[in-house]
């Protein structure tokens, strides 16, 4: 996965691969997400398939719901998702940052290593 500290830096090539590989992760979990959203407001509050976009993609991005909800059952589902989507969004800064994260901390034990 990462090299260990005793392991030198990996080349740009391969840190710019990597990048890019957990970029894509993040952004599946994303639209896994999305899909989750799509598919309980569309079932569950009965919403046109461009109306559950909408809120799942409002939700999901931190904005809040666009429309009244119909039942109890779709605002218990919006407030759930939306508690979903906060964790969603931690868990995909998390993956997106942590090449760079590894990288700079690296970093700092490659230059421990050359005062010693």
């Amino acid at each position: 996965m990462f090299e260990s500290r005793t392991e030198p830096l990996a080349s740009r090539f391969v840190f710019v691969r990597r990048v890019i590989k957990y970029v894509l992760l993040g952004m599946g979990v994303c639209g896994g997400a999305l899909g989750i959203g799509i598919l309980g407001y569309h079932y569950i509050a009965r919403f046109s398939w461009i109306d559950s976009l909408l809120n799942a993609s409002m939700i999901l991005g931190g904005m809040g719901p666009m429309g009244d909800l119909p039942n109890d059952g779709a605002k218990l589902f919006a407030s759930f998702y939306a508690l979903f989507s906060g964790l969603v969004f931690i868990s995909v800064m998390g993956i997106m940052l942590a090449p760079a994260a590894h990288r700079a901390l690296h970093l700092f034990h490659l230059d421990d290593e050359d005062q010693k």
